[in-house]
């Protein structure tokens, strides 16, 4: 059963990036007959084992907004667990039994019910006795089955999370105003408590089974509960079988894997694999008897604070980060922890010189864990220290924050430098986000035109971690390739609002790419280009009229070589036609390129076949596919590339 549900997630994937290619990004990677044959074969598996997943195409699970989420009691207590730090408490509560020992996965514990083989209801933990119904959410995290092939009840107790990779990709794509995560606990709970379904669809949460409240056979052990749950179709958490013997080696083999486990992990479950043996044992008023929470022991260090550091995030959110002498933890050398907001800090009565204990959270994250001086001498910053306006403090909800106001402090601009230095702006290399962030932090860069001065900054570029000679000489040398530019690349860089890559091309073009007539065309100039409407050329214009944008291109144009003219319009062949292209290019490199010459000779090129195409450019003219069948039903030719060449060539298409 596990390789068939393999299976099913594997087609399921290569369906689904198949629609998102055709559907979302105008491109096609397999014919339709490959689309349909996988499709088939998806909802075969389906009925064989009768598990539906929630990524499978097949299932159709609509968005919901909710204005809260509505509150219901579980069945049975969901109980915390005793816990411990001590392998050898954890042998002698074992004794001679065989238990299991899994991750306890740090996210919201969340209970399923299917009846009819059909996900029915899906409830947060809540306090224990009341939980809040999430089930249009658990509908669409990544893994849940909406079907297995028990039709009885079944309950199903498990975690949601959100892994590292999602948790930090999240946050760095947060848009101004969005909250800036503190963990993936803290986002998983934000996330599944969501009123509006796509949100939550959008963050990638897995659901990992642990428990099995009712459904299935009258199982013995708890381990053919685990291997039940997956022929239904359920993610298990991860565990080994182990005796009072074994015990040691396993807790080891798992804290040896915790800095590279994807998920995120506050320690581990050892319940007695003997379910009737495990009940008899019965409950406290607090914790069940028959399992048992190992929390990490968190290896602490002395050290001593030498600095607060205050950051500007993308939010305007000033964040302190607490700089202290080196310390071992955990296998490797630690020098800072943030500390989150004022409030904290406060608490921690945090100074310079202050004697403090740090730790790695789970044994991951640096933490201040106490202040044994507690000299309470560090204070908030008066100005934003990226671009010096003064600071805010805010107090919401009891914790307070500091804030930069400035909505045009380059911190809070960061999605504008990365777009300006991306690959089809800019293109200048190795200047990721987190690089950019370390830079403005530092006052190195402010405005764009400070990407090409970081000679200026040499000395301290090659002394920060992660960098050296050539890290900065490779830096400097893309930049002063990118410093040769174009009036249409330079325009799509600065981020006008609605301009994409296209537009900027025959504004350009509607130019002669003179970047002075460029930067002062008129509501009415814009308009009379075809493919630009009212609010674009409005934006357009106020772009251009803003003081502060002007005053930044000017110093980015006492730099910048730009090939003024550099893209004359070439012959109009292709003028007043439309075209749309599909398939694998094999004259020209891609179907970018393929589109700028249609672009450049005065074509237009639309994402679907309609009536008003005049080609359908596709190398395989007696392919299936969607667009071709089209363009058959509308009589729109369709051209292979050699063709579409003579016609840019002003020969016409060959009878």
């Amino acid at each position: 059963m596990d390789d068939k549900r393999k299976l099913m997630e594997e087609k399921a994937r290569i369906l689904n990036e198949a629609a998102r290619a055709y559907y979302q990004e105008d491109r096609e990677i397999m014919s339709n007959l490959e689309y349909d044959r996988l499709y088939d074969e998806l909802e075969a598996l389906e009925r064989e084992t009768g598990i539906v997943l929630s990524s499978s195409p097949t299932a159709k699970v609509g968005y919901q907004v909710l204005s809260s989420l509505p509150k219901e009691p579980h069945e049975s207590p969901m109980l915390s667990l005793d816990k411990t730090k001590d392998v050898e408490e954890l042998k002698e509560w074992l004794g001679d039994r065989e238990g299991l020992l899994s991750w306890k996965l740090d996210g919201l514990t969340i209970v399923l019910t299917y009846m009819d083989g059909k996900l029915e209801k899906a409830v947060t933990r809540g306090d224990g006795a009341v939980g809040e119904v999430i089930t249009g959410n658990a509908r669409v995290f990544d893994n849940v089955p909406l079907a297995i092939p028990f039709k009885g009840k079944t309950v199903v107790r498990g975690e949601a999370v959100i892994g590292y990779e999602d948790f930090l990709k999240i946050n760095e794509t947060a848009d101004e105003g969005d909250p800036i995560y503190k963990n993936p606990r803290n986002l998983c709970s934000g996330t599944v408590r969501q009123l509006n379904t796509r949100i939550a669809a959008e963050r990638h949460v897995k659901f990992f089974a642990f428990a099995l409240t009712q459904g299935g056979e009258e199982e013995k052990y708890r381990q053919d509960q685990f291997k039940w749950m997956r022929s239904q179709g359920f993610d298990t958490v991860e565990y080994k079988m182990v005796r009072k013997e074994t015990l040691e080696e396993a807790v080891a083999d798992f804290e040896k894997r915790i800095e590279s486990f994807p998920l995120p992990s506050d320690g581990l479950v050892l319940i007695f694999d003997d379910i009737e043996y495990g009940r008899s044992l019965g409950a406290t008023s607090k914790f069940p008897r028959d399992s048992i929470a190992f929390k990490w022991k968190d290896e602490t260090k002395t050290t001593h604070l030498t600095e607060m550091v205050w950051n500007t995030s993308r939010t305007g959110l000033i964040n302190p980060v607490a700089v202290f002498e080196p310390v071992e933890l955990e296998g490797t050398t630690v020098t800072r922890a943030s500390v989150h907001n004022l409030s904290i800090v406060k608490e921690l009565a945090l100074g310079i010189g202050d004697e403090v204990v740090v730790y790695k959270a789970n044994m991951i994250i640096p933490q201040i864990a106490e202040n044994l001086t507690r000299s309470g001498t560090a204070e908030p910053p008066e100005k934003c220290p990226v671009c010096g306006s003064p600071a805010e403090i805010r107090n919401e909800k009891g914790i307070e924050t500091v804030h930069c106001p400035n909505r045009r402090c380059p911190a809070r601009r960061i999605k504008a430098f990365t777009h300006f230095v991306s690959r089809n702006a800019m293109n200048i290399e190795g200047l990721s986000q987190s690089t950019l962030e370390k830079f403005i932090n530092r006052g190195i860069i402010k405005d764009f035109a400070d990407i090409f001065r970081l000679e200026r900054w040499k000395e301290e570029i090659v002394s920060m971690d992660g960098f050296g000679e050539k890290s900065y000489d490779n830096l400097t040398a893309a930049a002063e390739k990118a410093r040769h530019t174009t009036p249409s690349r330079l325009l799509l860089s600065l981020g006008v609002p609605n301009i994409g890559g296209a537009n900027a091309r025959m504004i350009g073009e509607a130019c002669g790419n003179n970047w002075e007539k460029m930067v002062n065309m008129t509501q009415e100039e814009l308009e009379a280009i075809d493919g630009i409407g009212e609010i674009m050329a409005g934006s357009y214009v106020e772009f251009f009229k803003d003081e502060e944008n002007r005053a930044q291109i000017d110093d980015l144009m006492s730099i910048l070589d730009l090939e003024e003219g550099g893209e004359e319009k070439g012959r109009q062949s292709l003028a007043g036609m439309t075209f749309v292209i599909t398939g694998k290019t094999e004259r020209f490199e891609n179907r970018d390129s393929l589109k700028a010459a249609v672009e450049k000779a005065g074509g237009k090129v639309s994402g679907s076949v309609s009536g008003k195409t005049d080609y359908l450019i596709n190398n395989d003219i007696t392919s299936g596919s969607s667009k071709n069948r089209k363009a058959r039903e509308l009589g729109v030719p369709v051209i292979n590339e050699e063709e579409f060449i003579k016609l840019l060539q002003g020969e016409g298409k060959d009878a």
